[in-house]
């Protein structure tokens, strides 16, 4: 990979540095509007539409060959961009299915479901893009495709992963009026959790009572 193709007068479209970074700030846009809740009866399915999009661009990243930096030691960025009022719009526009269950590692055996939330998961990803956007923007994009190939697999392409299946359930659920508590595996097992996370529990909200608020309604049949 070469940094000459951030200073091109007219980067290639078909570069996979401008395409990956593309990809990226289309995220990074679309999850900052959409947190502004000018929109909230199309949050769910505008975050399903872009975390999807987005995990394309981690496919690729995951299958590309190591992507080895310039330099031995990470330049320094200085300090982070805050994300919180991004996850306080973001929890306040998704209530109240924020949070939900989730098991890390499919492949480490019993291991017990976690209360997350699609908020937290998305201000997450989000603060792991941003800062390899910060090294793209400043001409480092061997730098920058390394953090976010590295980034993809330690951290972002798990939650955003997650975070995907919970916006997808929540839609199914909805559209095929099928209320959570009654579909199996959904509930988490209570005795497997602690009394003080049982009240993150999303498996007993019932579609009728996030249809509305979430502006989403069950398919009708034509």
């Amino acid at each position: 990979m070469s940094d000459a193709t951030l200073h091109a007068t007219e980067p290639d479209p078909d570069d996979f540095a401008v395409q990956i970074s593309d990809q990226i700030e289309s995220f990074l846009v679309a999850v900052t509007e959409v947190a502004k809740g000018d929109e909230p009866g199309s949050t769910v399915p505008f975050l399903l539409l872009e975390v999807s999009q987005l995990l394309l661009a981690g496919g690729r990243l995951g299958a590309h060959e190591d992507i080895v930096p310039d330099e031995r030691y990470e330049p320094d960025l200085g300090p982070e961009p805050d994300v919180d009022e991004l996850r306080e719009n973001l929890a306040r526009l998704l209530d109240p299915v924020d949070v939900y269950s989730e098991v890390f590692d499919p492949y480490e055996p019993r291991k017990a479901p976690v209360p997350a939330r699609i908020s937290d998961d998305l201000a997450d990803v989000i603060t792991d893009l941003r800062h390899g956007m910060a090294h793209y923007r400043a001409g480092r994009t061997t730098e920058a495709l390394w953090w976010w190939q590295f980034s993809y697999f330690s951290n972002w392409g798990t939650t955003a992963s997650a975070t995907l299946r919970a916006l997808h359930s929540v839609l199914a659920h909805v559209r095929l009026n099928q209320p959570l508590e009654e579909l199996d595996g959904l509930d988490t097992d209570q005795s497997m959790m602690g009394d003080e996370t049982l009240e993150f529990e999303a498996g007993r909200v019932m579609a009728e009572e996030i249809g509305g608020p979430l502006g989403i309604r069950p398919a009708q049949r034509q």
